[in-house]
């Protein structure tokens, strides 16, 4: 088997595709970090002297090439391209041997995935009423973040006013459901420390990136003050972004996303790495029903796993998917039973629904001075 073409498809509202089909006719679908769309785009085309006439089922070898076959290693973009290349090779693998990627992972550890969705709304009735319609409908985790902007020292209001939000909730769902806080990285060490003694009473499951991850010494100092467990990894790529984490015992949490941080095998990689230290994976995606496919198989062979992310309900691919995925009523997704990835885009779809140019996200500012701030 040979590949014949490595396609590229930005699709509405921030899902960049990669479709690759071989001389046998067998064609694998996999999914790139849809940020930056253009750029990661001209990345994946750029691979494909490395790829057309290549055997795809030799997945770690391909990996290795694109990964190392340049000086300049890593980082968002060429992590980014290569996972969605990495992901079709996996389909197509699965889909000439007539099985699920779960199985050539190692078998299912598990017959369904536990999803969290989110909790939506600015003042704590409008989280609490969205939080109780998720459990109504099944969901036994969801996950907001309590604040907008924050300053590098702010309020000590703008701290009760988050906690507020988070016991309205807590008071809404109870303590049989599990609520998952995200700060997005946007405070400082010092207001991240006030953020997690406030909430601490409420105890969430986890508080995901309580701070920026470009410098781990920060999140180790508030590890060794913070009660509640911490989750990142969403920006981070490849093993090796993950070691430091790991090494310095900086979160109880890894989230990966396979779209970005190298694909489903540097996924498994990472979560065999966490496992060993005690910690939990919780794939990490925003993004489209491609790479929750992929979140979904690497769920179901990892034994550390948590809960899964995924967006609600757009990234369960109606439109884009012939047949989408499709959430229980008890939050869970059954295992895909079809063959490779288990998805069928609707090409036609695709096209339909393409973005020429992407647009640009926007920028977030400070109202009290008009300083940049973070998402």
């Amino acid at each position: 088997m040979k590949i014949t073409g490595v396609h590229t498809y930005i699709v509405k509202p921030r899902w960049v595709l990669v479709k690759i089909t071989t001389d046998s006719g067998i064609e694998g679908w996999g999914e790139c970090l849809g940020d930056k769309a253009l750029v990661v785009v001209t990345a994946v085309n750029s691979f494909q002297d490395a790829l057309i006439g290549e055997d795809p089922r030799r997945i770690t070898h391909h990996w290795q090439v694109l990964y190392r076959g340049a000086f300049w290693r890593g980082g968002p973009i060429l992590c980014a391209a290569i996972s969605g290349v990495e992901m079709a090779m996996w389909d197509i693998l699965g889909k000439s041997l007539n099985v699920p990627v779960w199985q050539l992972l190692g078998g299912a550890v598990r017959d369904r995935i536990r999803m969290y969705t989110r909790a939506n709304g600015s003042s704590p009735q409008e989280l609490a009423s969205s939080a109780m319609a998720a459990v109504a409908r099944g969901f036994t985790a969801l996950k907001f973040c309590p604040f907008e902007q924050v300053q590098v020292i702010d309020h000590y209001c703008v701290v009760e006013e988050a906690a507020r939000r988070v016991a309205a909730v807590r008071d809404a769902v109870g303590s049989g459901v599990d609520i998952l806080l995200d700060f997005h990285g946007r405070v400082s060490p010092t207001m991240a420390i006030w953020m997690e003694q406030a909430m601490r009473e409420f105890h969430p499951m986890f508080i995901e990136e309580p701070v920026l991850p470009e410098n781990s010494d920060a999140l180790a100092d508030i590890a060794r003050i913070f009660v509640t467990p911490i989750a990142t990894g969403e920006r981070l790529f490849t093993k090796w972004g993950f070691r430091e984490i790991l090494k310095e015992r900086s979160a109880a949490v890894l989230q990966p996303d396979p779209c970005i941080c190298g694909g489903i095998q540097e996924t498994r990689a990472i979560g065999a790495m966490a496992e060993v230290e005690y910690r939990a994976l919780a794939p990490h995606n925003p993004y489209g029903p491609i790479n929750l496919a992929a979140c979904l198989h690497i769920d179901a062979a990892t034994p550390n796993f948590l809960v899964q992310e995924f967006v609600d309900p757009l990234g369960l691919g109606q439109g884009l998917l012939t047949k989408p995925w499709h959430v229980e009523n008890d939050g869970t997704i059954l295992l895909p039973q079809e063959p490779g990835l288990g998805v069928v885009p609707d090409e036609n779809w695709i096209l339909a629904n393409g973005i020429g140019l992407q647009k640009d996200p926007g920028r977030w500012y400070h109202s009290f001075d008009g300083s940049m701030a973070d998402w």
